[in-house]
């Protein structure tokens, strides 16, 4: 069985954005927190507790969370691709396309937070997972 690696390499990108996105959100949320004397009591609702940390401070956890959600059927579905001997071509592009778009919707979302802008990203962004996903059932029906 041949492994062409080359798909893997937005994937390892992905998960570096995400550790990048992790570290900007605490470097933001604790001064934050302190600032508001946030009381980390665990009977107090979360939403409660963050109610007066800053919108633009909220956004940047709130991406961290998309990045631990919808990507996870990028990462099992790139290493799939590996496996059959599928990662190049346009399952690359469509890899790098994703991982480009989940950076722009991340940067959109932590900065200015416009709704319609993330949409459309979040859209664009499932468009190159359908294109992967399609490829692979194609690999695997042949």
């Amino acid at each position: 069985m041949n492994i062409d690696t080359a798909i893997l390499s937005p994937v390892i990108v992905l998960i570096g954005w995400s550790l990048i996105m992790f570290l900007w959100m605490y470097a933001t949320r604790i001064p934050a927190m302190i600032k508001a004397k946030v009381k980390l009591d665990p009977t107090i609702p979360k939403a409660e507790a963050m109610a007066n940390i800053p919108a633009n401070v909220r956004w940047k956890a709130d991406n961290y969370n998309h990045l631990m959600e919808q990507p996870t059927i990028f990462y099992p579905l790139a290493i799939s691709l590996a496996l059959l001997d599928a990662g190049t071509g346009m399952n690359l592009y469509f890899a790098w396309a994703y991982v480009i778009l989940r950076i722009m919707h991340s940067l959109v979302q932590a900065l200015v937070n416009k709704i319609k802008l993330r949409f459309f990203l979040f859209i664009l962004s499932n468009v190159a997972l359908f294109g992967m996903t399609i490829n692979g059932l194609m690999v695997i029906l042949k």
